[in-house]
This record gives C-alpha cells, structure tokens and sequence, in this order.
C-alpha cells in the first residue's frame, strides 16, 4: 500500500478525473503520470524543477526561477515551525470560523514549510500542501503526523480542477510572483468558493516615514537579492537581524508603553519574536527579488470579482477573505 493509496478520493476530486490510479513511485492521473518524491506529487514539468537542466522557453515571463531557488533555500535555512507560528496563525485566520472547515478539503497555496498547515490540520478534513521550491519537502517532514497530500506545482499552471477544495489560503506568497498579484487572486478563484489571501500592503495606513524607510530597504533589496552565495545569505540574514531589527523594537519599547508603537516601524509586527523569526523575515525581505505592495482600496477593487470581500483591521496588514 502507497501512501496515497487511501487518498484517491480527494486526488479525484483535486484533479478533476476519475481515472486515478497511486503506484509506489508515481500518480497516474488518466494519461499523466506524476512522479512521486518522499510522498510528494511532482506536478512540475522538468523544465520548472529546482534541479531542471531544460531551460523555460522564449518569452516564458511566468516563471521566476530566482524565486524558485530563494525560497527553496530560505525554508532549508529556516526548516522549524516555531511557537510564533502559532500566533501568527490565529492573526491570519480571525475572519474565519474554523469549525466550519471540519469536513473541508483545504488547499495551501505556497505553503513553504508548512507552518499554517501544521495549525490548521487539526480543524479540517484533509489538507493538500502546494508549493513550486524544495520546501515542499520541508513541509511533508514537518507535517508527517498528518494524512495531507503534498503537491509540487506551480501556482500560475495548477493542474488542479475548478472546485477542487472546498477552502483555499495564500499567504505571503502571491506578492512574489512575476504577474499582477491581484490577478493571480482573479485567477485562484476558480479553485475554491472561498480564498484567504495575505499581499504585501502598501503602508497606506501608516506615516510618511514608514515608506520612506521601505524605499530605502527597496533600494537595498535590490542588490542584496542578487547575492547568490547561501552562507552569505544566511550571516547577512544574521546580521539585519540583529543590528537592524534588534535596535528598532529595543527604541520601540518605551514607545509601546505609550500605547505609540505604530508609529515606530517593525514594532507591532516583531516585538515579542525570537531572533530565529526574525532571521528568516530579514532573509526573506532582503534575498526576494520581486516584491509587490498593495492597497486597501486596490483590494476592495476585487469586490468586481468576488461577491464578497471582507478585509481584516488586524496586523497583519491587508490579510483578506474572498467568497465567489
């Protein structure tokens, strides 16, 4: 027996074909073979894998290979779900009922090493955990006391049914790709009738300095991202960390007490967090080489798509809920 031998019913459904068949190595899905990797179903031409010797094709501006390889690597810096995690979870998830999803297939869509998956496991029928990197193998290891399918696939050609879940989340991933992050939203829409998302937010609420900080960390971005050395990766992820983000929330303490932290940036967002989260938010800033921020009023704007959109007022900011 495989270990998708008893999940065949959910990979119908995900596939949107009856014709499924689990070997030891491979899926079948009618006429496609999928190779399956330590549990993980290879949805990836070999073009789009991480190892992939073919080149993409001419004009391929879909695909971010860069990407691929950042956040393959920044999830094998930083493998461990942390207790953070946790809250972080429940800031995620307030617009939602989780009661609700106890008989639900729910889809993580870029769920790196699995860590809101981890969570909310417990609390749903079955989770199927996508991701286009190498952390997708994190993810199967940090949920192996689970019975999820784990999927390696490109967001942007999903070989996914329309309705293949019943509940679809994307947080922090859509802003990294190379197309509009508001229609890849447009675009997830088809798999789920309703969709939690997290995009990068314009500090549209916040003061002028705020985004004239984040024009200047841009600007360094830019550069740092080009550096392709893991080692030195991972001590420059140490060191903003610790003379940069460190410094910011010890000044923002006195100001939290006057009940003034959002004026103070970083505050809110890392003030109680270990270094080993900090670490890994400082290599995910600085390493990304695309990076896209939206407003709440360009948000709303997805309200011609959706029947409804409700945005939270809760960090972080704008974490969103579509119903079709």
């Amino acid at each position: 027996m495989t270990y998708y031998s008893d999940k065949v019913f959910d990979l119908q459904r995900l596939f949107g074909i009856k014709d499924i068949e689990a070997r030891q190595e491979s899926i079948r899905v009618g006429e496609q073979v999928y190779d399956v990797i330590d549990d993980v179903i290879v949805a990836l031409p070999p073009a789009r894998r991480p190892s992939g010797a073919e080149p993409l094709g001419a004009g391929d501006d879909t695909f971010a290979p860069d990407i691929q390889r950042t956040f393959g690597r920044e999830w094998e810096t930083f493998p461990t779900i942390l207790p953070e995690h946790r809250r972080e979870f429940d800031f995620y998830f307030d617009l939602l009922d989780l009661s609700d999803l106890s008989d639900a297939l729910v889809c993580d869509l870029g769920c790196g090493i699995g860590r809101y998956s981890h969570f909310l496991a417990p609390s749903c029928r079955r989770v199927v955990l996508v991701d286009f990197s190498d952390a997708i193998f994190v993810a199967r290891r940090n949920l192996a006391s689970t019975d999820a399918i784990f999927v390696m696939a490109d967001l942007t050609r999903l070989p996914f049914a329309d309705d293949c879940c019943d509940f679809a989340f994307s947080l922090g991933v859509l802003h990294h790709l190379p197309l509009d992050a508001l229609e890849a939203v447009r675009s997830l829409r088809r798999l789920s009738p309703r969709l939690l998302v997290y995009l990068y937010y314009a500090l549209d609420n916040r003061p002028p300095h705020f985004r004239a900080l984040l024009r200047l960390v841009s600007a360094v971005r830019v550069r740092t991202a080009r550096i392709g050395n893991e080692r030195v990766r991972a001590a420059l992820a140490t060191l903003l960390a610790y003379v940069l983000y460190a410094p910011v929330l010890f000044a923002g303490r006195p100001m939290e007490r006057l009940g003034l932290a959002r004026l103070v940036p970083l505050v809110d967002t890392y003030q109680g967090k270990s270094m080993a989260r900090i670490r890994q938010d400082a290599y995910d800033r600085f390493f990304t080489s695309i990076e896209q921020r939206v407003s709440r009023s360009q948000i709303e704007e997805l309200r011609t798509d959706f029947s409804t959109v409700k945005l939270s007022d809760g960090t972080p900011y704008w974490h969103f809920e579509c119903v079709r």
